[in-house]
């Protein structure tokens, strides 16, 4: 579902892979080159919830659910040109990372920022963002 003024030169879209939510953001923002998605954590969507705790399984399934909201926009993985992942620890990067490598096609892997942010929504243990050229 998409809204804003007919002159908005932006289109904001709640994706099926995720529940509409009462939060004050939108999950895509499309503009004529880029979809950006707003952080995303197991803890947003039913299946992630089963995994929280379980860094690899819950990079998994945040990847999977941009996966499948890739697929409802019609672009593919390897238009990725940026992500950014906030670990709540930093020691399990190599847990993350290992998840994070399965997801992307032949090595072609987008620019990527690691950080920890010891408190994300729901006691998730990793938050991933994407930019997504169109």
């Amino acid at each position: 579902m998409a809204d804003g003024p007919a002159s908005d030169p932006l289109t904001r879209i709640q994706p099926d892979a995720v529940p509409a939510s009462d939060a004050p953001f939108s999950q895509v923002v499309l503009d004529d080159d880029y979809a950006f998605f707003a952080g995303l954590v197991a803890a947003d969507f039913p299946e992630g919830q089963a995994v929280l705790g379980d860094v690899g399984a819950e990079t998994s399934a945040v990847l999977a659910a941009i996966g499948r909201m890739l697929e409802q926009l019609r672009l593919e993985r390897e238009r990725i040109v940026r992500v950014d992942v906030h670990l709540a620890d930093l020691d399990d990067f190599d847990a993350m990372d290992a998840a994070y490598r399965e997801f992307f096609p032949d090595g072609r892997y987008p620019a990527r920022t690691t950080t920890e942010s010891r408190r994300l929504f729901g006691d998730s243990r990793v938050e991933i963002t994407c930019q997504v050229r169109r």
